[in-house]
């Protein structure tokens, strides 16, 4: 594992510093590139992570959406050296989503309750939550 400062900075073949997950390019299966990882969100309580918020849509931070992407839609590909997800545009289009000054509207408070953001963005991807 590379060092700077001391600090882990790199991965092994089981960890990734989140540092570096933010910025990875997202792509589908058929290897379009779809956006890349804004932020992860992190289960304070369980310590999962919980989220890849991915940027979808704009032009150099302009008129972009973000997606929160359930961790368990995102595969690591070597070769692609990103994530793949068995997703579309299209399929985004209609995603959970928010610009970046909506963030406060959106109830991130405890989605390990009945919270129906949380669970909007799980149906919508067809995967159980997280937190079951």
């Amino acid at each position: 594992m590379e060092r700077t400062s001391g600090v882990a900075t790199n991965e092994t073949p089981q960890l990734i510093s989140a540092e570096k997950v933010e910025g990875t390019t997202v792509y589908n299966r058929s290897g379009e590139k779809l956006g890349s990882v804004d932020s992860v969100m992190i289960d304070k309580i369980s310590g999962r992570v919980a989220y890849a918020v991915m940027s979808f849509g704009g032009f150099l931070g302009i008129g972009d959406r973000y997606h929160p992407l359930p961790w368990s839609v995102l595969d690591y590909d070597t070769n692609m050296d990103g994530y793949v997800v068995d997703l579309d545009k299209n399929m985004l289009k209609d995603a959970p989503s928010y610009e970046a000054d909506d963030w406060e509207s959106r109830d991130w408070r405890d989605l390990r309750s009945s919270d129906e953001w949380g669970r909007k963005i799980h149906d919508y991807y067809n995967v159980p939550p997280y937190w079951i």
